[in-house]
């Protein structure tokens, strides 16, 4: 190898391993970053065209980094902070959503401006759910949109159905009577007075009626329409014969609300779980104590967000429900390692990575969504350290290199002179 060449490769050396060093300290820098994935260097040779007798041409370097690697999980106060636990990646976009973007940087707050997840000027994507968390629209990229917590900032819910328990008494002498709790489609709670009455004909045969509905605070509803009468028999050990269920109809309502149908559920047939007919040690009462759990809601303002491990986010409402309003889908690739780094721990799509395939959280091999975590950069302080000294001592090295190879091109020309 001629001295030149010797000097060359020394400088090669020395520029790849300062390139190392960059690499390093990068890392270091982002030994907090939330989602980083730490890079390492990777050295290659270089010959010179047409050596045959020595490799005079030194060394390159790349810049490589373990996309897939997964950071250790760490606690966070915020319920929309989030952290993927197994493979997949966050679908994020900025501006106008017409850009898809990935990454594992978990760090969502709702922006007070907008609503939105956001997190480093990026917003989180997600597919829109009906009520019930079903995804409404597809589960395809074109339907993914920005989150908006203020989607639905506030919620009510009519009664739909409701459960009957309780025992009437076999040993009847008069009417009875017990109240439903009710609300319609604004959120305006109702009490609706039921009547229990034995018949005079058949010891196992009761009428159920329905008499005044009032508001929540005492008024009294006029000219609302109620319909649902009906006759209910039980079996001679006490358990109920028939219906299973009957339909209570309420139109009219001065509101403005939408008329209400809601089944009652009166328990099965041959069972005491629901209705059911026996003698009690005091019939003096004027009043049954048959109990009424049903659906339904007043209105409730949006007073938090929560998101589960499936990727849904709900609603919280200051009437205690929870109301499924997005799905976070996890995005997965051919070859993850080949998406294009940007700042902020986020990754575009490239040739070389394929186009993303979105998956419900916890399924298909992708992993689940923890709340109330964050994941940590993949740095290791220690390998970093270990790295940077055998950098150091590399470069060193290439450095002692060129200064013998300056004192022998002394020699040679002292011995020309």
């Amino acid at each position: 190898m001629s001295l030149t060449g010797a000097m060359n490769s020394a400088v090669s050396a020395m520029k790849a391993q300062s390139t190392a060093l960059s690499i390093i300290s990068n890392n270091l820098a982002n030994v907090s970053t939330t989602g980083y994935k730490a890079s390492s260097a990777s050295f290659s040779s270089l010959l010179t065209s047409g050596s045959t007798s020595s490799a005079s041409g030194g060394v390159t370097v790349a810049k490589s980094q373990n996309i897939l690697a997964s950071g250790t999980l760490v606690s966070s106060s915020i319920s929309t902070n989030i952290a993927i636990d197994g493979d997949g990646f966050f679908a994020v976009t900025t501006g106008d959503g017409s850009e898809i973007y990935y990454t594992r940087n978990g760090s969502f707050t709702v922006d007070d401006d907008t609503g939105y997840l956001t997190s480093n000027g990026y917003t989180l994507l997600g597919w829109p759910t009906d009520a019930d968390g079903n995804v409404v629209g597809g589960t395809t990229a074109t339907n993914l949109e920005q989150i908006d917590t203020d989607k639905l900032t506030g919620y009510a819910a009519a009664t739909t159905s409701v459960e009957l328990k309780g025992s009437l008494p076999a040993n009847a002498t008069s009417s009875y009577t017990s109240e439903l709790e009710l609300y319609d489609s604004l959120g305006t709670a109702y009490t609706l007075e039921v009547t229990w009455t034995k018949s005079t004909t058949d010891d196992n045969s009761w009428t159920m009626s329905f008499g005044d509905l009032t508001t929540g605070d005492g008024t009294a509803v006029t000219g609302a329409t109620i319909s649902g009468e009906t006759t209910i028999t039980f079996n001679s050990d006490g358990t109920l014969k028939s219906p299973e269920t009957a339909v209570l109809s309420i139109s009219g309502l001065t509101s403005g609300a939408s008329d209400l149908s809601v089944t009652l559920d009166l328990g099965t047939a041959g069972a005491t779980d629901g209705l059911s007919q026996y003698s009690p040690d005091d019939s003096s009462s004027t009043t049954v104590d048959i109990s009424c759990t049903g659906n339904g809601c007043a209105y409730g303002t949006l007073s938090g967000v929560t998101i589960d491990e499936d990727g849904t986010v709900y609603g919280n409402y200051s009437n205690g429900e929870s109301i499924p309003i997005y799905k976070i889908p996890l995005a997965t690739f051919s070859n993850a390692n080949g998406l294009i780094e940007m700042s902020n721990s986020v990754y575009s799509a490239s040739s070389t990575s394929s186009g993303a395939t979105y998956h419900f959280a916890g399924s298909d091999g992708v992993g689940s969504i923890q709340d109330y975590e964050l994941e940590e950069s993949t740095t290791d302080t220690n390998t970093e350290f270990s790295s940077m000294i055998a950098a150091q001592q590399a470069y060193s090295a290439a450095s002692q290199v060129i200064s013998t190879a300056k004192d022998m091109f002394e020699s040679l020309l002292s011995a020309v002179r």
